[in-house]
C-alpha cells in the first residue's frame, strides 16, 4: 500500500512537470505531500526515505568542486586586487550586521514568548556536552593544512580559504605575466561552467528528493513530541520570519530599493532546498543558480559572496538559536537576565558567529559557547536536541536568505546587479534543458 502510495505521489510529481507546472510550485507541493505522507503512514512512509538521500549525496557531491571552482574563477575574474578587497570588507561588514540584528529579534521573541517558563529540566538520553574549542583550535582548523584530505572530509572553510590564496594568487601573478596566467584562469572558467551544468542536471530531481526527505521526518516527529517544547518551536520560527521580512525585507526595499516579496520569490527555489536538506553548505548549488538566472547578480559576486554566507555570519544558526536557547535556559533554571545581559548575549553571539564557523554542529557548538561565556549551565542545551530537526529547517532557510540577501547588497553597491533583469517576469530559469 505505502510502495504504491509513494511511486503515484512520484508519478504525480513527474506529470506536474510535464504540465510545466513551476520548479517552486512543484518543490512546494512535494513538501507538503511528504509532510501528509509521514504523518499518515509513520514509519512506513520511510520506504521512500532513500531517494530524499540520493538526492542529499547528489547535492554534497558537488559543494567543494563548484566552491573551488567559483571562487577561484569569481576573484580572478574582479582582476583588480583592491576591488577584491572592497568586495571582502563588504561581505563581511554585512553579515555581521545582519546576524546583530538577529540576535536582537531573537531575544525581543523570547522575552515575549518566554520559553523554558515553567519547564522541569528534564536531560535527553542522547544528550552528550560538545566541548568548546579554543581559539587556537578553531583558528588551527580553518587553516588548510592538506586541501587534498579537507575536500575528501567535507572541511569547507580551509577548502574556501585555499581556494582564495590560489584566487589571490593569480590575480596578483596576472597583473605581472598574464600570458603565465591566463590558461588557469581559463581552465577554472570552463570548469565553474561544467560544474553549474551538472548543477542542473542535480537540481531536476529536487522535488522528488524533497517529498523523500519530508516524509522521512514528518514520520520521525508526530505532534505530541512537539508539544512539550511548543514555545521553543514557535519562539524559533516567529523570529526567523521577523528577521527574512522586516530586517532582510528592509534592507532590501530602503538600500537596493526593490520589492523584497519579488526578492523572496525569485530564491525561493534556494529557501526550499535549504528548508528540507538543512544544510547551508548543501544548498549552495541552489542558491548560487538562483542568484545568478533569476536575482540577476553577477556569477562574479554571487560566487564570491554565497560561500562566504555558508561559513560565517549564519543569521539563525550564529545568531537566533544561541540567544534563544540561552534565555530558554535561564528560564529553565530561574537565572534572570539583565539589560547588561541582553546586550552581552548579543556581542557575544555576533562574535561566536565567526569564531565557531568551521566547526562541525555549528548551531549547537553556537549555542555551547554561548551559554558557556554567558555562565548559563551549558547542559540546558539537552531539552531542545530532540527538536533540533525541526528547528534547522527554519534555521536553514534564515541562514540562506541572510546570505543572498548580503550578495544582493554587495553586487548593487559594486554595480554588478542588473535591476531591469530582475525586474522581469523571467520563466524558472533553474529548469533550462541540459
Amino acid at each position: 500500500m505505502v510502495l504504491l502510495v509513494s511511486l503515484g505521489l512520484l508519478l504525480f510529481l513527474y506529470l506536474l512537470k510535464i504540465k510545466k507546472v513551476s520548479f517552486g510550485n512543484r518543490v512546494l507541493i512535494a513538501m507538503v505531500l511528504g509532510t501528509v505522507m509521514g504523518v499518515i503512514f509513520k514509519s512506513d512512509a520511510k520506504i521512500i526515505e532513500p531517494i530524499g538521500k540520493v538526492y542529499v549525496s547528489l547535492i554534497k557531491m558537488l559543494v567543494v568542486p563548484l566552491v573551488i571552482s567559483t571562487i577561484i574563477s569569481s576573484i580572478t575574474s574582479l582582476e583588480n586586487p583592491s576591488k577584491l578587497k572592497k568586495v571582502g570588507v563588504k561581505t563581511v561588514g554585512w553579515l555581521m550586521f545582519t546576524t546583530a540584528m538577529a540576535c536582537v529579534i531573537g531575544i525581543i521573541v523570547s522575552t515575549i514568548i518566554q520559553p523554558g517558563v515553567g519547564i522541569q529540566f528534564t536531560k535527553d538520553a542522547n544528550f552528550k556536552a560538545r566541548e568548546i574549542p579554543t581559539i587556537t583550535s578553531v583558528i588551527l582548523d580553518m587553516i588548510p593544512s592538506n586541501p587534498v584530505s579537507e575536500m575528501a572530509n567535507g572541511k569547507i572553510i580551509p577548502v574556501i580559504i585555499f581556494a582564495l590564496l590560489v584566487g589571490i594568487a593569480i590575480t596578483i601573478e596576472g597583473a605581472k605575466n598574464v600570458a603565465t596566467v591566463k590558461p588557469v584562469k581559463d581552465f577554472f572558467k570552463s570548469f565553474s561552467q561544467i560544474m553549474f551544468r551538472i548543477t542542473k542536471m542535480v537540481l531536476k530531481i529536487t522535488p522528488y528528493g524533497v517529498l523523500g526527505l519530508m516524509a522521512s521526518v514528518a514520520s520521525n516527529y508526530g505532534l505530541n513530541t512537539l508539544l512539550s517544547l511548543g514555545k521553543v518551536i514557535l519562539a524559533v520560527y516567529i523570529a526567523c520570519a521577523l528577521q527574512i521580512l522586516l530586517v532582510h525585507g528592509s534592507l532590501l526595499a530602503f538600500i537596493v530599493k526593490i520589492n523584497p516579496f519579488k526578492f523572496f520569490k525569485k530564491i525561493y527555489p534556494a529557501q526550499a532546498v535549504a528548508f528540507t536538506t538543512r544544510s547551508s553548505y548543501g544548498t549552495l548549488p541552489v542558491t548560487l543558480k538562483s542568484l545568478t538566472n533569476r536575482v540577476k547578480i553577477s556569477e562574479n559576486i554571487a560566487s564570491f559572496v554565497a560561500p562566504m554566507g555558508a561559513t560565517m555570519g549564519m543569521n539563525a544558526c550564529g545568531g537566533i538559536y544561541p540567544v534563544i536557547v540561552s534565555i530558554f535556559v535561564a528560564n529553565i533554571f530561574n537565572i534572570p537576565m539583565t539589560i547588561y545581559s541582553y546586550v552581552l548575549l548579543v556581542i557575544i553571539t555576533t562574535m561566536a558567529s565567526i569564531g565557531t564557523a568551521g566547526v562541525p554542529g555549528t548551531a549547537s557548538i553556537m549555542a555551547t559557547v554561548v551559554l558557556s561565556s554567558m555562565g548559563l549551565p551549558v547542559e540546558g542545551i539537552a531539552m531542545v536536541l530532540g527538536i533540533d530537526t525541526i528547528l534547522d529547517m527554519a534555521r536553514t532557510a534564515t541562514n540562506v536568505t541572510g546570505a543572498s540577501v548580503v550578495a544582493l547588497l554587495v553586487a548593487n553597491s559594486e554595480n554588478e546587479f542588473n535591476r531591469k533583469g530582475f525586474e522581469l517576469e523571467n520563466t524558472d530559469e533553474l529548469e533550462l534543458s541540459a
